[in-house]
C-alpha cells in the first residue's frame, strides 16, 4: 500500500504537481522570438484563418488531448469536485505522454450542469486534436458523451466507460479461447450498472453474447423491465423476469464483471457458476472477491482484478494512450465501435506472443507465458503502442474516419516501435535519487 506521507510528499515537493510545459522549437535568439511570437507568428495564423484544418500542421493541436473532469465520480473517491480531481487528471496526462507521446492539457470544470458542462467542453473543440472525458457521475456521462460526439468534430472518448469496456473485452477473448467457451453460449452477470459495466456489456454484445444472456446487477438487485423510472442505458438490458439478487442471478453463469464494491462476490455464489468461470472481480483497490479467496474457492476459474499485485491485470493504461495514437495519426473524427474492438482484439493477439525477459523482469518475474493468469498484455509492454495504435489507424481508414490516412501501415509501425523501446529505456532509466543511492551503497 502507498504511505500517505509519501504521497502527498511526491507531489509536493519541489514544483507542485506533476507537469510542465516544455518548448518544441529553438527559442535563443531575437530571430527565434520574432518567428514565434511578433510578427512571425501572423503567418501561420493566416494560414488557419484560411483553412481552420491547417492548425493541425503549424500548431500542436494534432498530438494534443484534452484530459476534462468536473470530478463527480473520481475512481475509489466519489464526487470529490473538479479541483480535488486534478491530480488525476495530471497523472492521466503522464500517462499519455509516457506511453504514447502525446502531450494533454488538464482541463478540470467547476460545472455539474450536463448542459452546460458540454457548452463549455464543446467550445475548446479548436484547442484539441481529442477528448478524453474523466470521471464524469453516471448517468450524466452518457448524456455528455453522445452530445458532445454529435457537436463535436474530434474524437471525444470517455475512459471510465470505454477503457475499462475495451480491456475488459481484450481479456474476455482470451478466457473464452483458455476455457473453450463461445461467446453466443455464455451466461454473463455483470455487477454494477453504471458507466463502466453498461459499456462492457454493449461490448460483449459486440463480440456475440446474447443480449438475453447478461444479467445486469445493480443496488436494487436484477434489473428488470417493470421496474418504476427505468433510465435506457441499463433499462437495454432490462430481463423480463421476475425480481432477483446477484446470489439468484449468478447460478449457472460463466462470467462475472464487477464494477461495484469489494466482497460483493461470496465463495459460495462462486461456487454455484459454471464450471471454468471467467471473474473480472474490478471494484478499486478491494475487488468483489478477492484474487486469493477465489482461487481457493474454485480452482477452475480464471480471474482478473484492477490490481497490480495480482495476474491479469485490467488496466485502463492499457487502452486510452494508444488508441489516442492510433486517431491522432490519422486525425480521425470519432472513436467508433469498430475501432475499440480493433484495440480489444489487439491486445488479446499480443498476449499470446512471446513475451521479452525484459518485460518479465520489469515485474519481478522469471518469464510470462499465455495462459489462465496472463490473459492481458502487461502495462508496462512497450510493444502494446506498436500493435494496438496500428489497429486503430488500420480500421479508422477501412471504416472512412480517417481524415488523413497512412499510406504505408508498416513504416508507421516500425515508427511506433523505435518510440516505444525509447520509452520504455525512459522508464526502466534509474531516478537520479536511486543512482545517488546505488553509488552512495558502493
Amino acid at each position: 500500500m502507498v504511505d500517505r506521507k509519501q504521497a502527498l510528499k511526491y507531489h509536493s515537493e519541489g514544483r507542485p504537481g506533476k507537469i510542465e510545459i516544455k518548448a518544441t522549437k529553438p527559442f535563443r535568439t531575437q530571430e527565434d522570438l520574432s518567428l514565434a511570437y511578433t510578427p512571425g507568428v501572423a503567418e501561420p495564423c493566416l494560414e488557419i484563418a484560411q483553412n481552420v484544418e491547417e492548425s493541425f500542421n503549424y500548431t500542436a493541436r494534432g498530438n494534443l488531448v484534452g484530459v476534462i473532469s468536473n470530478g463527480t465520480a473520481v475512481l475509489g473517491l466519489g464526487n470529490i469536485g473538479a479541483a480535488a480531481s486534478k491530480p488525476v487528471m495530471e497523472g492521466k496526462g503522464i500517462l499519455f505522454k509516457a506511453f504514447a507521446d502525446i502531450d494533454v492539457f488538464d482541463i478540470e470544470i467547476n460545472e455539474t450542469n450536463p448542459e452546460k458542462f458540454i457548452d463549455i467542453v464543446a467550445s475548446l473543440e479548436p484547442t484539441f486534436g481529442g477528448i478524453n472525458l474523466e470521471d464524469i457521475k453516471a448517468p450524466e456521462c452518457f448524456t455528455i458523451e453522445t452530445e458532445l460526439k454529435r457537436r463535436m468534430n474530434i474524437p471525444v472518448f470517455h475512459d471510465d466507460q470505454h477503457g475499462t469496456a475495451i480491456i475488459t473485452t481484450a481479456g474476455l477473448i482470451n478466457a473464452l479461447e483458455l476455457t473453450g467457451k463461445k461467446a453466443s453460449q455464455i451466461k454473463v452477470v455483470f455487477s454494477g450498472a453504471g458507466a463502466a459495466g453498461i459499456a462492457c456489456a454493449k461490448m460483449a454484445l459486440n463480440l456475440g453474447v446474447h443480449k438475453g444472456n447478461i444479467y445486469m446487477i445493480d443496488s436494487l438487485g436484477l434489473v428488470t423491465s417493470n421496474r418504476d423510472k427505468l433510465e435506457p442505458n441499463r433499462g437495454f438490458f432490462a430481463q423480463d423476469l421476475p425480481a432477483q439478487d446477484l446470489k439468484e442471478a449468478i447460478k449457472d453463469a460463466d462470467v462475472f464483471i464487477g464494477v461495484s464494491a469489494k466482497d460483493i462476490l461470496s465463495p459460495e455464489m462462486l461456487k454455484t457458476m459454471a464450471p471454468k468461470p471467467i471473474i473480472f472481480a474490478m471494484a478499486n483497490p478491494n475487488p468483489e472477491i478477492t484474487y486469493p479467496l477465489a482461487q481457493k474457492t474454485r480452482d477452475d476459474l480464471i480471474m482478473a482484478t484492477g490490481r497490480s499485485d495480482y495476474p491479469n491485470q485490467v488496466n485502463n493504461v492499457l487502452g486510452f494512450p494508444f488508441i489516442f495514437r492510433g486517431t491522432l495519426d490519422v486525425n480521425a473524427s470519432i472513436i467508433s465501435e469498430g475501432m475499440k474492438m480493433a484495440a480489444a482484439r489487439s491486445l488479446a493477439a499480443l498476449a499470446k506472443e512471446k513475451v521479452p525477459q525484459e518485460i518479465a523482469k520489469a515485474y519481478g518475474l522469471t518469464h510470462l507465458e499465455f495462459g489462465p493468469e496472463y490473459i492481458l498484455p502487461k502495462p508496462l509492454d512497450p510493444r502494446v503502442l506498436f500493435w494496438e495504435a496500428p489497429a486503430i489507424a488500420k480500421t479508422a481508414m477501412e471504416e472512412g474516419h480517417a481524415v488523413c490516412p497512412i499510406k504505408d501501415l508498416e513504416a508507421y509501425r516500425s515508427k511506433l516501435e523505435k518510440i516505444a523501446f525509447e520509452k520504455f529505456e525512459e522508464r526502466m532509466k534509474p531516478t537520479d535519487e536511486q543512482a545517488f543511492k546505488k553509488a552512495k551503497a558502493s
